[in-house]
């Protein structure tokens, strides 16, 4: 059982988990939309995201410890490093312009982590901007990158996925929100912070209403979608009403990023 849970733990702080879920939506855009399944994109998106969420979270540590890594952290810089490798190798079947927006999206996570105009100002520090620069670089993966690869037309229909997938990772972001609500400081401005625990809960409900409705927009939709839909939109509404800040450390980083593993699991079965 201890194993078990090692691999577990690693398997979570190696942010294979939430590559999954980035690899999840943008599986989804491809079946929202009607196109078949495009293995270079879905995988490069999977390795870029183990890639640049390690470099997020750990590279502070690894700068300033190296020495003194602990065996745990040491796999994920090797494991980083390999799907690092892997990336390279997916991103040489993806056109130019692909790239382009790749380089757009990475540079807004470069400064994500790293200092921008000062020495402890970054990205992630300047109040209020975590959430949705987090829901704006998911939304370009997700749901612009495929489509730039396979050069679809960007049209309404594309335009209200996107918005949607934008509100809806800021509805995933809000137990994150609400269980660092005791570490953040007050600089960086959060919505639990600005609204209060329950105005931020009530603020996640009626984004999931938008998120919904926005559906019924589209000039093409299928009722197993809406019905699909509906099912995640409950789901995800049970997270955030029931999120504390003392949460068991698996209820956001598995159970809550599991959210998009589980729609496309639901998209495949029914389609």
């Amino acid at each position: 059982m201890t194993f078990l849970r090692r691999l577990f733990n690693f398997y979570i702080n190696s942010s294979i988990h939430v590559a999954l879920s980035v690899f999840s939506l943008t599986w989804i855009t491809l079946l929202s939309l009607d196109l078949s399944y495009m293995e270079s994109v879905l995988y490069f998106v999977f390795y870029a995201s183990i890639t640049g969420y390690n470099f997020v979270k750990y590279f502070a540590i690894a700068k300033f410890h190296h020495r003194q890594l602990a065996n745990w952290l040491k796999l994920i810089q090797i494991l980083s490093f390999v799907c690092f490798v892997l990336m390279c190798f997916y991103a040489t079947q993806l056109p130019l312009k692909a790239h382009v927006f790749n380089l757009c999206l990475a540079v807004i996570t470069f400064f994500y982590a790293i200092p921008l105009l000062s020495k402890k100002s970054t990205l992630r520090t300047i109040g209020g901007l975590k959430v949705y620069i987090i829901a704006l670089v998911w939304t370009g993966v997700t749901v612009f990158l495929p489509l730039i690869a396979l050069d679809y037309k960007i049209n309404t229909d594309v335009v209200l996925l996107a918005i949607q997938r934008f509100l809806f990772v800021v509805v995933l972001m809000l137990p994150f929100e609400i269980r660092d609500l005791k570490f953040d400081s007050v600089a960086l401005s959060t919505l639990p912070q600005k609204l209060g625990l329950r105005n931020t809960k009530l603020l996640g409900i009626t984004i999931l209403i938008v998120f919904f409705l926005l559906e019924f927009l589209k000039d093409e939709t299928v009722l197993i979608s809406i019905v699909i839909l509906f099912t995640i939109c409950v789901i995800a509404a049970l997270f955030v009403c029931f999120c504390k800040i003392e949460q068991n450390k698996y209820y956001s980083a598995f159970w809550v990023e599991s959210l998009p593993i589980l729609w496309l699991i639901f998209m495949l079965y029914f389609n």
